[in-house]
């Protein structure tokens, strides 16, 4: 899921937008917005973000509200720093105060966290792949923008998806900011195929909008 994933819907009437991972807005605002509601991730998505989009400016996700998803128990820690203003152990040895990650304005009434029972029912039920039959099984599970998307539809009365991969993503290169063309990258931690597949299935059911390039 290196691609970027912008997420627009329509909650109670309300225009909500959803980023995540790499969420990078600078310079980029006439194609991709500049406001954010929500942001989702995961501990490792976070650090990895934060790591590979420094040499582009990425410091720090925007201050919003965040959404963590529970991939790992560095998730729970992290989000008792953020909702305590304490530090959390990434590895032995190694602090790091939650301001690093969400700016002096983080408090608890800003972070949530999908329920470990509505992942485990996502990947059951809408994202059950056939990884889950080889050896790579232990380390499969949904992208974070497949967490992101589809608890929008379980929540939202209108969704509408930008930067999600579409049939076509051959023609376009992994990061809409990449300044030269590198091909979508494939990983058997995710099936980016399986999802892919989702997505065109539930726009053509009319149960959200998919923008696609004509």
């Amino acid at each position: 899921e290196k691609i970027m994933l912008i997420l627009f819907t329509m909650c109670l009437w309300i225009v909500v937008v959803f980023r995540t991972n790499g969420a990078i807005i600078k310079g980029f605002e006439e194609d991709v917005g500049s406001r954010t509601t929500h942001y989702t991730f995961s501990t490792n998505t976070l650090m990895n973000s934060m790591l590979s989009y420094a040499g582009i400016g990425y410091r720090r996700p925007p201050e919003t509200r965040y959404i963590f998803l529970p991939d790992h128990d560095r998730d729970y820690l992290l989000m008792k720093a953020a909702a305590t203003c304490g530090v959390f152990i990434v590895m032995p040895y190694f602090l790091h105060s939650p301001v690093k990650y969400f700016g002096e304005d983080v408090s608890a009434e800003k972070l949530k966290m999908y329920h470990p029972d509505f992942i485990r029912y996502l990947r059951n039920r809408f994202l059950r792949s056939s990884t889950l039959k080889t050896r790579f099984k232990d380390i499969y599970r949904p992208s974070t923008g497949a967490t992101m998307l589809l608890a929008a539809l379980h929540t939202c009365d209108q969704v509408s998806a930008y930067g999600f991969m579409t049939p076509d993503y051959k023609k376009y290169s992994d990061h809409y900011y990449d300044k030269n063309y590198h091909p979508v990258g494939f990983f058997a931690n995710h099936d980016l195929r399986m999802e892919m597949n989702l997505w065109q299935q539930l726009h053509k059911a009319g149960l959200m909008r998919l923008y696609m390039r004509n």
